[in-house]
């Protein structure tokens, strides 16, 4: 099953985790010290490059009468929603800018583009994941709602065809958000199924009909003739942003060593537990300046959810200390390349579609899913937090099982 104690899965003692905590709060106090003119000139220059890709991008479909130029059309529009989706939208709605003060760049009125509202998926993915992030039964983003993505879940005949669901989330990814946070924000302020006019009811179906009139109505309309494959392009421009963030979201939650918990390891957690299971439950993967602009700075996702409301231009420093706390308690940094850690998410999607009794590893030693009770007899002697830390921990166990089917 999933960690039921977080401390004895890191090998770590309460004064270790009380230590941790203090390197995290000194590293988060420092930078948030530091935040100031650089930091402000990365978000605006983000804003222009957006939106000068998005009129590139809308003024070439306009005017494209060759099949090259449409293409162009759609790699330029497909960048722009990236960008907006990735680095603006989720970030500033994040608060990552709102120490700047600034009326049009703060979470409070920053409106993302994006099929539903951004103060429902601020609810659902603020409060909800990150509160919850990777506890089995609380983190509605562990599966998607629809994907078993840990064997803590149990196999439902459904689950067989999950590698064809992934694809149409994937392809859909933001409708599928936008739904899942539609429902959430309904259970959250008790609105009768049958009430149609309710408060989320109407802010999603408002915000639908602009994203839906904007998209396939008004910008084709200005075509003129062409009307139809300009809704094709945006259409286009649409799925590919969707399986990008898709690609993204996958690599920073769902590769092997990106830790899942239980609701009781939860109840009893204190702040340096919080940061820990951040850490344990999220994963990176190595980007470049580029990349990582398009990824919104989320290939740095340990850093994300460790510090979900500083600026993401400063995740990049930030790693560097991060991994210096992780040598520093013998824990695990988990990254990997791109491919590597889509991989990784995928096997999982397409091994978690069949019943654990066809699956080789336990629900205690599984790469997707790993708890404390990986080290009950693997150890070659008895552990101690001050003798073992966790990469010390999996290293000995590796050691003990070697040659055994696992």
């Amino acid at each position: 099953m999933a960690i039921t104690d977080i401390k004895a899965f890191a090998h770590l003692t309460d004064s270790d985790i009380d230590a941790l905590r203090t390197d995290l709060d000194t590293l988060r106090r420092e930078v948030e010290q530091s935040r100031g003119h650089r930091d402000r000139e990365y978000i605006l220059r983000a804003i222009r490059i957006q939106r000068t890709l998005e009129i590139a991008g809308r003024a070439t479909l306009l005017a494209s009468r060759q099949r090259g130029a449409r293409y162009l059309g759609i790699a330029l529009l497909t960048t722009a929603k990236v960008i907006e989706m990735m680095e603006l939208g989720h970030n500033i709605s994040h608060g990552q800018w709102d120490w700047m003060n600034d009326p049009e760049i703060h979470s409070t009125t920053w409106e993302w583009d994006f099929a539903g509202p951004s103060a429902q998926w601020k609810r659902s993915h603020n409060y909800v994941h990150h509160t919850y992030t990777n506890v089995v039964g609380l983190d509605e983003d562990l599966s998607f709602v629809v994907l078993r993505m840990t064997r803590d879940e149990p196999w439902r005949p459904i689950h067989l065809i999950q590698p064809l669901v992934s694809v149409v989330v994937a392809a859909g990814f933001e409708w599928a958000i936008s739904l899942h946070d539609w429902g959430l924000e309904r259970r959250h302020t008790s609105a009768p199924r049958r009430h149609l006019v309710s408060a989320p009811n109407t802010a999603f179906l408002r915000k639908l009909s602009r994203q839906l009139g904007k998209d396939l109505l008004f910008f084709p309309a200005l075509s003129g003739r062409r009307f139809k494959s300009t809704v094709q392009a945006n259409v286009t421009a649409l799925v590919l942003r969707n399986l990008w963030a898709y690609v993204v979201i996958m690599c920073g939650h769902f590769p092997d060593g990106a830790e899942k918990f239980t609701v009781e390891e939860f109840e009893n957690e204190n702040r340096g537990e919080w940061y820990l299971r951040q850490l344990l439950g999220t994963s990176n993967f190595t980007a470049g300046p580029v990349l990582a602009f398009l990824t919104g700075n989320l290939c740095f996702q340990i850093e994300h959810h460790l510090f979900p409301d500083l600026p993401s231009n400063r995740y990049a420093d930030i790693a560097v200390r991060v991994r210096e706390v992780c040598d520093k308690y013998d824990l695990p940094y988990t990254s990997g390349s791109l491919p590597h850690q889509f991989w990784q998410s995928y096997r999982t999607v397409f091994k978690l579609a069949l019943p654990n009794r066809l699956l080789r590893r336990t629900a205690d030693d599984a790469p997707e899913t790993r708890s404390e009770q990986k080290f009950a007899n693997r150890l070659p002697h008895p552990v101690t937090p001050t003798r073992y830390g966790l990469r010390s921990a999996l290293a000995a166990a590796a050691h003990k099982s070697r040659g055994q089917r696992i």
